[in-house]
């Protein structure tokens, strides 16, 4: 039962989902931000290339072999400081220290994991247009529309109704309750044929 249940939970889980969406709409923002680049480049190119062009080959000659020198004499300086002896603990070493870094990556890729599909699930929530939605239930909570104040049934057993319910759902979503409970209650009424006789 218990991979039954694990088998389930992970069917049912939307976060790779949402991980989908966050990440094309991240890809969507950078792709937006590539046509100023291509213009930063443009304008850049000219000064660039003739940068290049006034070069002297013989001074990046001259810088190549310096640098091919210091690096000769780095590794030279490495190979000669190595003691065979302390090879083997430098390895132990070495490979403790890549599972601990390894460890610290996967919680950092866990991590970036929950951002991005959190960032999806607002994505998807702004494409479906329930952020707008939960803004007009908050405004209508708060500042109940006229219509909707005058449209009330005058009884003393429909206002009590209408507060309980104000404080529980949006304005919206309690005339839709009332009309229908209104219509449940005429429904019996005309239904006794008992009653006549």
């Amino acid at each position: 039962m218990a991979i039954a249940d694990d088998l389930k939970k992970t069917l049912t889980d939307p976060t790779p989902l949402y991980f989908a969406a966050g990440t094309a709409d991240l890809a969507v923002q950078q792709a937006k931000k590539v046509p100023a680049l291509i213009e930063q480049l443009r304008a850049e190119a000219p000064a660039r290339i003739e940068a290049v062009k006034n070069t002297d080959p013989k001074i990046v000659q001259e810088k190549a072999k310096e640098a091919q020198e210091a690096v000769t004499a780095k590794v030279t300086e490495v190979l000669g400081a190595i003691d065979p002896k302390k090879l083997g603990e430098t390895a132990q070493d070495l490979a403790l220290r890549g599972v601990g870094v390894a460890a610290e990556y996967a919680v950092r890729a866990k991590e970036t994991y929950d951002k991005v599909a959190e960032h999806g699930e607002q994505a998807v929530r702004a494409w479906r247009g329930e952020i707008s939605e939960e803004i007009v239930d908050i405004a209508s909570v708060v500042e109940p529309e006229p219509a909707a104040a005058a449209a009330e049934p005058e009884s003393e057993a429909a206002p009590a109704e209408a507060s309980a319910s104000a404080e529980e759902k949006p304005a919206a979503r309690k005339t839709t309750a009332r009309k229908s409970t209104a219509k449940k209650a005429e429904v019996p009424a005309a239904a006794t044929p008992g009653d006549e006789s």
